[in-house]
């Protein structure tokens, strides 16, 4: 069966950092890119960061550029989210997907698997 699932969610203070994983079951992660759209309450689901084939580049959201990190270990079959410098504005629920494609979008309706999510709050 085919299953993504993300884990490493919580409660952080505002300037502290999370490190999100996106573990795969049933197929090979650095075969294809995988991407982290993050939905907060009331509003659209948004990309954020993607990583393609492994070797490939990754890009981020303006929003999360040089404060967040994507990155991959094959070996575990997982990729990462590091999250830096947060802030109460990335609170949200965090998702990674797929879409068995070696390029990434940036649309979230190109997405055909998707993790259950996990919570993300940024509070003091």
């Amino acid at each position: 069966q085919l299953q993504l699932a993300e884990s490493g969610g919580g409660l952080v203070q505002p300037g502290g950092s999370l490190r999100l994983s996106c573990t795969a079951s049933g197929f090979t992660l650095d075969s294809y890119a995988i991407a982290w759209f993050r939905q907060a309450p009331g509003k659209e689901r948004e990309g954020i960061s993607c990583i393609r084939q492994s070797g490939g580049s990754t890009n981020y959201a303006d929003s999360v550029k040089g404060r967040f990190t994507i990155s991959r270990d094959n070996a575990k079959n997982t990729v990462y989210l590091q999250m830096n410098s947060l802030k109460p504005e990335d609170t949200a629920v965090y998702y990674c997907a797929t879409r068995f494609n070696v390029y990434c979008s940036s649309y979230s309706l190109d997405y055909n698997y998707w993790g259950q999510g996990t919570q993300v709050t940024v509070s003091s």
